[in-house]
């Protein structure tokens, strides 16, 4: 998969990516009755008097469509969507937004500065069979807790490199673990069920601040950067990476707008 950065105009950038396989019409994934109990993480406070970066993520071409799940062995997951579940590899919205993307600062933080993590636990919650939420960010050091709302058995397993991989299994609902914090920055951890094959998260684990997840208008803000030049970075888990360079001054407000080729 190879990528193409067109050139700045003012302080808007523009960025395309092509990707391979079968194409057809885009599809929203389908949600739980209910609305899920955990909301994607916000990366920790940073300093108010820093500069900020915002954009949107798009795709061109036709988004594939997202497989449809099987839940006829789940009764009690199944009971919670009122239309058939999908998987949520590509979460498309109005004017081909592009949600679920993880767009972080690669590199530009000045050596050596470091960040305290917070110590509320980042959530990840199983509900209706699915990971809430599908994609996130966590700081080194942050507790990570795992909640389980299916009255079915889950077990979570986490695909790492850099970080130590590990299994959790969870058999009833109500169930809480708080998992140690991650220890080295990496993106992305894999997060899969293996009772469940179409269950799957994924993780962004930093060592600052710096990053965001997109919304479902494909809508993006990393806030608090102090002066210098960086390069952001977007992950998608099917169209891959494209990066940026972006230079901050002072607390001025800076443009990057991702453009993946889905096709």
């Amino acid at each position: 998969m190879k990528g193409r950065i067109f050139s700045v105009v003012g302080s808007m950038l523009l960025l395309t990516v092509c990707s391979k396989g079968n194409q057809s019409s885009a599809a929203p994934a389908a949600s739980p009755t209910a609305a899920p109990t955990t909301a994607p993480a916000a990366p920790a406070a940073s300093s108010a008097a820093g500069g900020t970066i915002t954009g949107k993520v798009k795709f061109t071409g036709t988004a594939p469509r997202n497989p449809t799940i099987d839940m006829s062995e789940e009764a009690a997951c199944k009971s919670k969507y009122k239309t058939t579940p999908t998987e949520e590899n590509v979460v498309a919205g109005a004017a081909n937004s592009l949600a679920n993307v993880f767009v972080y600062v690669k590199s530009g933080v000045p050596a050596g500065q470091k960040f305290t993590p917070p110590t509320t636990p980042v959530v990840i919650n199983q509900d209706g069979c699915r990971y809430h939420p599908h994609v996130f960010g966590i700081m080194v050091g942050q507790p990570f807790e795992i909640d389980n709302s299916d009255p079915v058995l889950h077990n979570i397993k986490a695909i790492a490199r850099a970080n130590r991989p590990f299994n959790v299994s969870q058999p009833s609902a109500g169930m809480k673990t708080t998992r140690p914090p991650f220890t080295a920055p990496e993106v992305m951890v894999n997060l899969e069920c293996n009772v469940h094959g179409w269950m799957k998260a994924f993780l962004g684990v930093r060592p600052d601040p710096f990053y965001a997840v997109s919304k479902d208008d494909g809508s993006f803000t990393i806030s608090g950067l102090p002066p210098g030049t960086y390069t952001i970075e977007a992950w998608h888990e099917k169209f891959g990476t494209q990066t940026a360079t972006v230079t901050i001054a002072g607390t001025e407000s800076k443009t990057a707008n991702f453009t993946f080729a889905a096709h």
